[in-house]
């Protein structure tokens, strides 16, 4: 290939990455118009609601508590209030809060853009399982975004809210900083629940295997009761709460690193024997 059609090649390919990119913002956009237009339901509905003690989250925790003859989980108040105390505070919050539910709303299509952005490099048997790569990314981002919105968000908002160092100090937090709260527990929840897709591929590139997981499960669990604690209160049944998921995730990660090489181990055969065969 000359220098030229290497050049054609490469611009080619910068050209196709920039469509997927303006297609995927566009479907974000989309989305968000949807967003934007639903204020009602997305503000009173879903981002506020964590913040009422008859939140689902809570109700549970109740019910829980009551089964094992105490109400040490049961949560009669969380004694703040939600304001703007700038001029464009509401307005800002409701654009970055639909472009939010825009991002997780299109997530699927992006993961399809980014497969057909990749899908000349791929072989035909990686092409025939594009499917469900994209409705497994996506079923796993879904989840995380359920378990950062009904786990890790309410527990956050009750610590957090109910919180304080003096009885003359009231909890009244700016809607900025409670709706950034909600936003970050769920889309960090959402790409932590990604990791069995990252172990996949790191496996597929030769990058990690079954053994290299195995060996450093000991850290791996460090790291995760760390990550469990930096996006959880400080209370160990918070954290604990937060770190089982996270680590049934390793686990399976370890599982399906384990599949992808032993799927390695027989195509190398096959080929082995193919080549004395002839």
């Amino acid at each position: 290939m000359s220098k030229e059609q290497k050049e054609m090649s490469f611009l080619n390919h910068l050209e196709i990455l920039r469509w997927t990119l303006v297609r995927s913002f566009g479907a974000v956009f989309f989305f968000g118009i949807i967003a934007f237009i639903g204020k009602d339901f997305i503000f009173n509905d879903i981002i506020l609601a964590p913040k009422e003690s008859s939140f689902v989250t809570y109700r549970f925790l109740c019910y829980v508590s009551n089964l094992f003859g105490t109400e040490g989980l049961c949560i009669d108040e969380i004694p703040f209030i939600v304001q703007s105390r700038t001029m464009a505070g509401q307005f800002s919050a409701h654009i970055w809060t639909s472009f939010t539910f825009g991002f997780i709303m299109a997530f699927p299509y992006i993961i399809w853009e980014v497969w057909r952005f990749l899908k000349p490099a791929l072989y035909e048997t990686e092409k025939e399982s594009a499917k469900s790569f994209i409705l497994v990314t996506s079923f796993l981002f879904f989840v995380g975004i359920l378990f950062g919105y009904y786990v890790i968000t309410p527990l956050s908002i009750n610590f957090l809210g109910n919180y304080t160092v003096a009885d003359q100090i009231k909890n009244n937090f700016d809607l900025s900083s409670y709706t950034s709260l909600i936003k970050a527990s769920c889309i960090s929840a959402g790409f932590i629940f990604e990791l069995p897709i990252i172990i996949y591929f790191l496996t597929k590139l030769g990058l990690v295997t079954p053994q290299f997981l195995k060996k450093y499960r000991k850290y791996a669990l460090v790291l995760v009761l760390i990550l469990a604690a930096l996006i959880t209160p400080p209370d160990i049944i918070s954290q604990v709460i937060v770190a089982i998921p996270m680590i049934i995730l390793y686990e399976l990660s370890i599982e399906i690193s384990t599949i992808i090489i032993k799927k390695k181990e027989k195509e190398i055969a096959k080929e082995k024997l193919e080549a004395l065969v002839k």
